[in-house]
């Protein structure tokens, strides 16, 4: 008899064993969000169930029993986690090294996962010729996935007569390297060139093709001014990027002209499958030219904040905080998240970011979209008010919690 009650209590302890792994089969739950998955059309309340790193499931209802955690998010945004494509981080202590392992370029963890971003792409801070050195000291490094567009100059975006050199712009070699680091190194920058001259713009494109990778380009200080026009319609390929779309700066056509209008070829141009990024920075995002293009319908393929030390205490502050002044721009959350999110995936051509299907990695942002009275700064610093503003409640980075703004993934102390 004592054998036959030890067996049956070894049964009712497996079968409670098991039953209990089984329907845990999730390692984390966020219930009742907003979903919003622009790949995946998905724009409504949703759950989502993540298990290895992995988004397992999405639904419209997942029993909490099925995971080890739920995190409850009535009332928030669920969406993929946030791609900034254009930052600089390659940072570093070399003096006078401008955005190129300096004290200027900023590292990534301290400024991604508080506003919701997973992946950062550093533009242009490493060329051909010291890339190996920023993969190890940052790439490597980094919780936040860091990619790179790869300077056109092979010493990297060190500033002044440095990224003038037109003996260092080598497509060949830029193109060996990028080749090299498949998926890592994503496209080619070319920024900062004042002379009359189309051959760096030819020669970053010419590196763009033989790699297969579209092109950043940072445009203007020419005096006389080269056409915009000439390279919207016949320098750059569909597919390659105009950053800095709603800047006034000195010795480049600003988009929208003195009267307020959008320019025709800007909207021939982005027909044509140019890329318009915002590449908010220090000096290149003003209200006088932004809010004119979006009510007549420029809209930007990709919000990106051109982050270092001098944009991150200005009028850009953070991913979100750009994002933000285009919702009160009347740009519909559901679109500026798309371009937050799949659409700068499918423009550096790395498709497994940037959504929550079956199967991807689980990068997720939590969003809260705050109704009150706020300001936003612009580069001039002159002020917008808005009534909307997006604040990142908490982070996942393959499922992992990495920033959680008030505990919502945290058990009460007392309890």
């Amino acid at each position: 008899m004592k054998t036959y009650a030890k067996n049956i209590a070894i049964a009712v302890l497996t079968l409670f064993i098991g039953g209990k792994l089984t329907a845990q089969e999730y390692d984390l739950l966020i219930n009742d969000g907003h979903v919003i998955d622009a790949k995946n059309g998905i724009d409504q309340v949703m759950d989502v169930a993540i298990h290895e790193g992995k988004i397992a499931k999405v639904d419209s209802r997942i029993p909490e029993r099925s995971a080890e955690k739920v995190i409850e998010a009535r009332g928030f945004y669920v969406v993929p986690g946030l791609l900034d494509i254009h930052s600089h981080n390659f940072h570093g202590t070399e003096p006078d090294a401008y955005l190129s392992n300096s004290d200027t370029a900023l590292p990534p963890d301290g400024f991604s996962f508080r506003s919701g971003v997973t992946t950062i792409v550093d533009v242009g801070g490493a060329g051909w010729r010291n890339f190996k050195q920023f993969k190890k000291q940052t790439i490597d490094r980094s919780k936040t996935r860091v990619l790179s567009f790869l300077n056109i100059i092979g010493s990297g975006m060190k500033g002044g007569a440095i990224e003038q050199n037109l003996d260092d712009m080598n497509p060949k070699l830029t193109a060996m390297v990028a080749k090299q680091y498949p998926g890592v190194v994503v496209g080619v920058k070319l920024a900062h060139y004042h002379g009359f001259d189309w051959t760096p713009t030819e020669r970053a494109v010419e590196a763009g093709k033989l790699a297969n990778i579209p092109v950043m380009i940072d445009f203007g200080g020419s005096d006389p001014e080269l056409s915009i026009e000439t390279l919207f319609m016949e320098k750059l390929r569909p597919g390659d990027i105009f950053t800095h779309t709603y800047a006034h700066v000195n010795g480049r056509t600003p988009i929208v002209d003195e009267n307020g209008k959008v320019r025709d070829y800007v909207f021939d141009a982005q027909k044509r499958g140019i890329i318009f990024d915002v590449g908010h920075g220090g000096g290149s995002f003003l209200f006088e030219q932004a809010v004119p293009a979006m009510k007549q319908g420029l809209k930007p393929n990709s919000i990106s904040t051109d982050l270092h030390t001098g944009s991150m205490n200005g009028g850009m502050k953070d991913l979100i905080n750009v994002m933000s002044k285009f919702i009160n721009m009347d740009m519909p959350l559901k679109e500026v998240i798309d371009v937050s999110t799949w659409q700068p995936a499918q423009i550096i051509k790395r498709e497994d970011l940037g959504h929550l299907s079956e199967g991807a990695v689980a990068d997720v942002a939590i969003l809260n979209l705050r109704k009150g009275d706020f300001g936003f700064i612009d580069t001039k610093r002159k002020k917008m008010k808005g009534n909307q503003k997006l604040e990142c409640e908490l982070t996942l980075r393959e499922g992992k919690v990495v920033w959680d703004l008030n505990g919502m993934a945290s058990a009460p102390w007392n309890e």
